[in-house]
C-alpha cells in the first residue's frame, strides 16, 4: 500500500474522529488545509446528516471545489438542506461545465431551485450548455477561458491573465480572438514569459490552430487532444466564434465513460450511467436480460446443427469429446482478433481504410496460431487414441481451419459495425462466440462427413 493511500486513510479517520466529537473548530482547520478530492472522499462515506454538518463547516472558498467533486446523490442532499443564500455562491463559483454535469443528474425541481439561485447572465449560459447533445463536445466544454486580443504586448496581456485568471479553469493557454469573438490564434503563458514586455502578442500566436466543433463526438475530440497533448483546446461555433474551451480534466472523464461503456458492452452488457453499487437489482436484471435472451437464442441454432448430426456421435462418439474444445477454441481466437480491432479502432490506431491489411495480417497470424494448436493437439490425440487416426484428422483439420475463420471473422466484424454505424464494441467475447460456435459445428460435422463417411 502506497504511503499516500495510509495518509488518506489516516487524514479520513481523524475527520471522522473530529466529526463524531462534534469538535467542529478544529474539524474546520484541518479541512480547509486538505484537498478538495480528499474532502469529497470522506463525506460519501457519512450518512446524510452528517454530509450536511461537514458541508457547513467547509471555509466558503473552498465549498464549491469540494461540492463539485462529489456524487450527484450528496449534491442534491446538500441542495435539499441549504438554503438559497447558501445556494447562491455555490452556484457561481462552480465552472460553468461542473454545474451542467451536475443539473444533468438532478430531477426538475432541483433544477429549478438551482437555476432561480443563480445570476440571470449564469442562468442564461448554463440553459445555453444543457441544449448541446448529451455526446457533443459542446455539453463538456468550459466557458472560463483566458481570451487575448493580438494588437496587446505581452506585459498588457500578463496583466489581463493577473486580473482575469482566477475566474478561469486554466490559464496556461490563452485565446487571440477580434472583436467579434473569432479566434485567430492561441499563445501559452510560456511564450510570453520568455518574451520582451514589449512584444506584440500577434507576433509570437500560434496561427495553425487545432479547433473542436460544438457538435462535434466529445469522444473524437478527447483524442484528438491525446493526440496532440493538449492541456486545452478550443472550442468554436458554425462561424469559427470561440465558444468554449475543453480541458484535460474533461477528456479523462469522457475516456473513463468510454471505457467504461465499451468494457459494458463487450461483456454483453447494456451500458449504465450509475455505479454498480448504486444501481438497483431490477435495473442491473435489465441491462443483463435483453444480451442474454440474445445469445440464448443465438445458441440455440447450434443445438438444431447438432441434431442433424446424430448419426456420426453414435458411429464415432471421440467427435461429440472434441466438440467444447473445438467451440471454445473458435470462440477464444475470435475474441482475440475482436479485442485487439477494436482497441485499435478506438485510439485512432485502425480506420476502416485499412480492411484489406488487417485482414491479410490476420489471416497470418491465424495460420502461425492453427499450425501450433492443430500439431500439438493431433499429437494429444494420437497418444490418447492411437486407434481413431481418421477421427484424430478430422478433429485437427477442423481446428485449423476453425482458428483461421474465427480470426478473419473476428477481426473483420468490428470493422463492419463501425460501417453500419454501429458501435464495434458489441461485437467482441459474446457475440463472436456465439457466431463461432454454429460455424465451428458446421464446419467441424461437414468434414466428418466427408473424411469418416457419416
Amino acid at each position: 500500500m502506497s504511503n499516500n493511500t495510509l495518509d488518506t486513510q489516516q487524514l479520513i479517520e481523524e475527520l471522522n474522529e473530529l466529526l463524531e466529537h462534534k469538535q467542529f473548530t478544529k474539524l474546520h482547520e484541518v479541512i480547509a488545509d486538505t484537498n478538495e478530492m480528499d474532502v469529497a472522499e470522506f463525506m460519501e462515506q457519512l450518512t446524510p446528516l452528517q454530509q450536511i454538518t461537514c458541508f457547513r463547516t467547509l471555509p466558503k472558498d473552498q465549498a464549491s471545489d469540494v461540492f463539485a467533486e462529489l456524487e450527484p446523490e450528496t449534491q442534491q442532499n446538500i441542495i435539499s438542506a441549504i438554503t438559497d443564500p447558501e445556494l447562491s455562491p455555490i452556484i457561481e463559483d462552480l465552472f460553468v461545465d461542473d454545474a451542467v454535469d451536475m443539473l444533468e443528474e438532478m430531477p426538475a425541481m432541483v433544477v429549478k431551485r438551482v437555476l432561480k439561485n443563480a445570476k440571470p447572465e449564469t442562468r442564461t449560459l448554463i440553459n445555453q450548455f444543457l441544449k448541446y447533445p448529451e455526446d457533443s463536445t459542446g455539453s463538456i466544454m468550459t466557458a472560463e477561458f483566458l481570451d487575448l486580443h493580438k494588437d496587446m504586448t505581452v506585459l498588457q496581456a500578463i496583466d489581463r491573465i493577473r486580473k482575469r485568471g482566477e475566474e478561469s479553469e486554466q490559464i496556461y493557454t490563452c485565446y487571440v480572438t477580434n472583436h467579434k469573438r473569432i479566434l485567430e490564434g492561441v499563445v501559452t503563458v510560456k511564450e510570453m514569459l520568455l518574451s520582451p514586455d514589449d512584444t506584440i502578442i500577434e507576433d509570437i500566436m500560434e496561427t495553425d490552430i487545432i479547433t473542436a466543433s460544438t457538435l462535434d463526438d466529445k469522444e473524437t475530440s478527447a483524442q484528438t487532444m491525446m493526440k496532440y497533448d493538449f492541456l486545452a483546446m478550443p472550442v468554436v461555433d458554425k462561424e469559427n466564434r470561440l465558444v468554449g474551451i475543453i480541458t484535460a480534466d474533461d477528456v479523462m472523464d469522457v475516456i473513463e465513460e468510454e471505457a467504461t461503456e465499451d468494457m459494458e458492452k463487450m461483456a454483453a452488457i447494456a451500458p449504465s450511467d450509475h455505479p454498480y453499487l448504486k444501481t438497483s437489482v431490477f435495473t442491473l436484471a435489465k441491462n443483463r436480460i435483453v444480451w442474454l435472451m440474445f445469445l440464448m437464442i443465438s445458441a440455440m441454432f447450434t443445438g438444431s446443427i447438432l441434431t442433424h448430426y446424430e448419426a456420426a456421435f453414435v458411429a464415432f462418439p471421440l467427435l461429440v469429446t472434441c466438440m467444447p474444445m473445438l467451440t471454445g477454441t473458435a470462440g477464444n481466437a475470435g475474441a482475440q482478433a475482436s479485442t485487439l480491432i477494436i482497441r485499435g479502432m478506438s485510439v485512432g490506431d485502425i480506420q476502416l481504410k485499412d480492411a484489406l491489411r488487417v485482414a491479410f495480417k490476420e489471416l497470418r497470424v491465424a495460420m502461425l496460431c492453427g499450425v501450433a494448436l492443430c500439431i500439438v493437439n493431433f499429437a494429444r490425440l494420437a497418444i490418447t487414441y492411437p486407434e481413431e487416426l481418421a477421427t484424430n484428422i478430422v478433429v485437427s483439420l477442423s481446428l485449423f481451419l476453425i482458428v483461421i475463420i474465427a480470426k478473419f471473422i473476428g477481426s473483420l466484424l468490428p470493422m463492419l459495425a463501425k460501417l453500419i454505424h454501429v458501435d464495434p464494441a458489441i461485437m467482441a467475447s459474446p457475440v463472436i462466440s456465439t457466431i463461432m460456435d454454429s460455424i465451428s459445428m458446421l464446419l467441424y460435422f461437414n468434414i466428418a462427413r466427408l473424411v469418416l463417411r457419416v
